[in-house]
């Protein structure tokens, strides 16, 4: 595993600052998890990392050396790719064994190292099948496979599970969180915009915003006490409500957030009244979209079903304790 910090980390293409000056340790064995919106930077910090894009300016230590000029197969990373990468005309053994033949490895190694990975990650049964045999979600796990067989200091994940669909995101999700527990010696960092796979995965995450931190914490700590409008909305699904206007005057505030699962419906103490736009019934929660008069519609979400026609005027309570108080740059009021 690694310690990975970055000193004033910037990169800029010609006249185009990316990376703005970032600052950051990852502990040795910790999931990091980088989001964002596009754009934002969290890919070409990725890269950074990997070496396969060089840095204009600061530094980056891994174990408290200077990497900046190290090439990618001197830092002891493995990188799983969105696109899966594999050979086309390989089967899957010899993908996984692809990295380890280059480094002249002993047959016995090799094949040990390969059996254990297709083991944890069970694809053990695949291994003499093409890529163009095996679904997305397998071709996914064979690229994290061929990772895991390069024993590295350093996991990369730039996506890896964008080109699924939502069943296999899970899936893969969970064989993702498995490996963290069963490899708790290596450090890996992780690139998502779904905020769900970061709050999920993540012993940390790092929230990216034109090509600077916007706050670093636990999935727990961001949601809890994010320091900005644009991590209370970011993090979250669905996200904060907002009101400005006189719904924040009265709170002394320039904006006032509250989370949907901190709104209830109140027919004797309403705070707010409005008239019910929109529902969404999930199953296990509804949704209910209420406006009240503010720019958008508040989101309520409440417990099992809730079956209230569309139109009908209700009362909505916000809970003690739950309400976030943001001044006009968009920071928590004192």
């Amino acid at each position: 595993m690694a310690h990975i910090q970055l000193h004033d980390v910037r990169k800029s293409y010609g006249a185009v600052d990316v990376i703005k000056g970032i600052d950051l340790e990852i502990q040795k064995g910790e999931f990091m998890v980088f989001v964002g919106p596009s754009g934002c930077g969290k890919s070409t910090l990725l890269r950074l990392i990997s070496g396969l894009s060089s840095i204009t300016s600061g530094d980056m230590l891994f174990d408290g050396e200077r990497v900046n000029n190290r090439v990618p197969s001197d830092r002891g990373i493995a990188m799983v790719f969105q696109s899966y990468a594999l050979y086309p005309h390989m089967n899957v053994y010899d993908n996984m064994a692809f990295g380890m033949k280059l480094a002249k490895a002993g047959k016995e190694e090799t094949r040990a190292r390969v059996e254990k990975a297709a083991e944890m990650l069970q694809i053990g049964h695949l291994l003499d099948r093409l890529p163009k045999q095996l679904s997305g979600g397998q071709r996914q796990r064979v690229a994290i496979g061929r990772a895991i067989v390069r024993d590295p200091r350093v996991f990369l994940f730039d996506e890896p599970l964008s080109n699924l669909d939502a069943a296999l995101r899970v899936a893969t999700r969970l064989e993702i969180a498995k490996l963290h527990h069963d490899m708790n010696n290596v450090t890996m960092v992780y690139v998502t915009h779904d905020q769900v796979e970061a709050m999920t995965l993540a012993d940390r995450i790092c929230v990216l915003r034109d090509g600077k931190v916007e706050q670093v914490g636990t999935p727990a700590e961001l949601y809890e006490r994010p320091n900005s409008t644009f991590v209370a909305g970011f993090i979250g699904s669905p996200t904060m409500n907002f009101l400005e206007g006189r719904f924040a005057d009265s709170y002394r505030c320039n904006t006032l957030g509250v989370r949907p699962e901190h709104l209830d419906l109140s027919e004797t103490d309403p705070v707010w009244t409005g008239e019910v736009v929109h529902a969404e019934d999930l199953g296990s929660d509804s949704f209910l979209f209420v406006d009240v008069g503010a720019k958008q519609p508040l989101v309520v979400r409440q417990g099992g079903h809730q079956v209230i026609p569309y139109g009908q005027r209700v009362g909505v309570r916000p809970r003690e304790g739950h309400l976030y108080r943001f001044d006009a740059q968009g920071l928590p009021c004192n």
